[in-house]
């Protein structure tokens, strides 16, 4: 058996064709979606990067104990466990939050990994004086990342040169070179489209309209707020993504010309999916994390190809969370067992013939608010207090995204806690979270509890005021809190009574 996993970052559903977008260039999307199974109802679970990544290692979600950071001695780690039974497992990804200090136990998980430098803020190209940076730019952000993204981007003057062509590229010459071998499992992942939305002419070229019209500034990097810019900008800034998806799609594009080359259709698995979406304007919002989330984030595309059942050009309306469930979807595929602790489940039946696999999808992020979709209604339970507190992180590798935590944040704040069912035994540190710096640019607001309608009101315009409602979408949240063994105090965060 085989298997290839294509991952984006920041794939935002809404603005594919096979999903209803009308404006888009995206051809092998549409391809992809005529030999696969195209998901309709696809969720996140933990949010954002590294917590969605590890769910995957560890196929449950881990948004209700920490925040961002390195998988725990504890997780078991799915592409290790395929390696330990005889599956060489590779990682070829662009995807820089690896290899910082909160996510840096992951890729050492897989067989073989290669890495390609220069998205967004890495710290690749070493410059000491001031980048060039256009003069016109709407909505300047400030800070080394900033400045880090120009330097990058001199070293990328062709598509070739860019860390997502070298990615698809050396996932396509692991595929030329073992195509003919059995067992192998190879993550083909990319930090595209996720911002800043930075990629070439000629993928600009398909909305060649647009850029013939547009007279304002350089905007291709929103910032994580409220929409301040004007129309115009906006819709310029959608552009750019779009550009950027189309380059997605091209290098996509390559990936089933190497199933169509080399006939893996037959024996292959391919799975496309992403991490989570990106506002672009929607709810006069840009980017994720700090506000709701809304379907534009919360709801995602999600694609399989399966051998043994050979289902394509077929729609499946059955609630996934793939970012849980592809861990144990990947274990029986191979032969192999889930843990006790997952709690995603395989998708073998959902991709032959629908058959569900889960009455609700349970997501969000550590802080925020904990939200619950029945497949009609969702629920988005936000803090009882404006403090948003108590909450606390559980682990045993004190990391936030890019480096450690501080000192200040260790000292005198460390205690020791009681084993979770999942830490195999393992007591972890407690660390108080204080108030979440990803959540609410204004930190006097709270975040509110609200209800939509996703049938009635797909676009969440409208919360709903509806007791009884209310009630089951809360009765239904502490089911999966429960078996989500959350912290006793995330109950008291959002307000709710453990057994009631």
């Amino acid at each position: 058996m085989k298997a290839i996993m294509v991952m984006f970052d920041s794939l935002n559903r809404h603005m594919l064709p096979v999903y209803g977008c009308d404006w888009t260039h995206t051809p092998n999307f549409r391809r992809l979606a005529e030999r696969s199974a195209t998901f309709d109802n696809s969720y996140v679970c933990s949010m954002p990067c590294m917590p969605a990544r590890r769910d995957l290692h560890t196929g449950r979600p881990n948004f209700l104990h920490r925040s961002w950071g390195p998988l725990e001695p504890f997780d078991d780690s799915i592409p290790e466990m395929l390696k330990e039974n005889g599956v060489h497992t590779h990682l070829a990804s662009d995807h820089y939050h690896y290899w910082e200090e909160g996510g840096a136990t992951y890729h050492t998980r897989y067989s073989t990994w290669e890495f390609f430098r220069g998205q967004e803020g890495d710290p690749w190209k070493g410059q000491v004086a001031p980048p060039r940076i256009p003069e016109e730019v709407v909505t300047p952000r400030h800070g080394a990342a900033w400045q880090q993204d120009w330097a990058n981007r001199g070293f990328m003057r062709s598509e070739e040169q860019q860390p997502q062509a070298k990615t698809f590229a050396c996932g396509l010459d692991y595929i030329r070179r073992n195509h003919r071998d059995d067992n192998w499992f190879l993550q083909i992942e990319t930090f595209d489209p996720h911002e800043p939305f930075f990629t070439q002419r000629k993928y600009k070229d398909l909305y060649a309209d647009h850029y013939r019209s547009y007279r304002g500034g350089h905007f291709d990097w929103p910032p994580y707020c409220r929409v301040n810019e004007s129309p115009a900008e906006v819709d310029h800034c959608r552009h750019e993504y779009a550009a950027l998806l189309s380059m997605c799609d091209s290098r996509l594009g390559d990936v089933l010309d190497a199933m169509d080359e080399f006939d893996l259709w037959q024996d292959t698995m391919l799975v496309v999916w992403t991490d989570h979406g990106f506002l672009l304007g929607e709810h006069d919002c840009w980017a994720k994390c700090w506000m709701p989330f809304y379907n534009e984030v919360a709801h995602t595309p999600f694609f399989v190809w399966d051998p043994r059942c050979r289902v394509s050009g077929t729609r499946r309306s059955s609630l996934v969370q793939p970012s849980i469930d592809l861990g144990p979807t990947l274990l029986e595929y191979f032969g192999l067992d889930p843990t006790p602790d997952m709690l995603g489940r395989p998708l073998r039946d959902v991709v032959a013939s629908d058959v569900p696999v889960r009455d609700a999808a349970f997501f969000g992020m550590h802080g925020g608010h904990v939200n619950v979709n029945d497949g009609r209604y969702v629920y988005m339970r936000g803090p009882a207090r404006a403090d948003n507190q108590p909450l606390n992180n559980y682990t045993l590798m004190p990391a936030h995204m890019r480096r450690t935590f501080s000192v200040d944040e260790l000292r005198d704040n460390i205690e020791l806690s009681a084993p979770f069912p999942f830490t195999k035994g393992c007591q972890t540190m407690r660390i108080n979270a204080g108030k979440s710096s990803w959540i609410q640019p204004n930190a006097r607001e709270k975040l509110p509890t609200l209800l939509f309608d996703l049938h009635e009101d797909p676009s969440q315009e409208r919360p709903l005021d509806d007791a009884d409602i209310e009630r089951r979408m809360t009765e239904l949240l502490i089911s999966l809190l429960r078996e989500a063994d959350a912290p006793d105090e995330q109950y008291e965060r959002l307000g709710l009574r453990r057994g009631q």
